[in-house]
């Protein structure tokens, strides 16, 4: 469970602050897309929550803080296994695994996942995404 944010504000942030953050939201709801206010010493301060994971998510001790300085929107995303492949699509895009099959929005939350013991490969074509497993089955997913 992680929270990105971006500051609406300009202002260093210092070391650790990302550890007075979530204390200043546990127990609240946050949603991908939404503005948040968090006041610190009598000041509110502004943040775009750039991705709920899951979303809605409600901030707990162990949920993880990150900020995402400047302009640019990045997230990171990191898997147990190697990445195979990364397929867009309309809807998104589909993180292939060795076992596994992620299909992921454009703000990176999981729109479905599966796992299959003999996966052979995976096409998007607009909405749709064909997982082709077992030899001779194949699995239409529209999200």
């Amino acid at each position: 469970m992680r929270v990105v944010l971006r500051p609406l504000f300009e202002a260093e942030l210092p070391a650790d602050f990302e550890e007075v953050i979530r204390s200043k939201l546990m127990g609240i709801e946050v949603r991908t897309g939404e503005d948040i206010e968090v006041n610190l010493l009598g000041k509110p301060l502004r943040f775009k929550v750039l991705l709920a994971e899951p979303s809605p998510l409600k901030v707990k001790g162990n949920t993880r803080i990150e900020f995402s300085r400047g302009g640019i929107e990045v997230v990171d995303f990191e898997f147990d296994e190697p990445v195979r492949e990364v397929i867009p699509f309309e809807g998104g895009f589909v993180v292939v695994l060795e076992r596994k099959v992620l299909i992921l929005n454009h703000n990176g939350q999981k729109i479905y996942s599966d796992e299959f013991d003999d996966l052979k490969g995976v096409r998007a074509s607009k909405g749709t995404v064909v997982i082709i497993h077992g030899g001779s089955k194949i699995r239409l997913v529209k999200p």
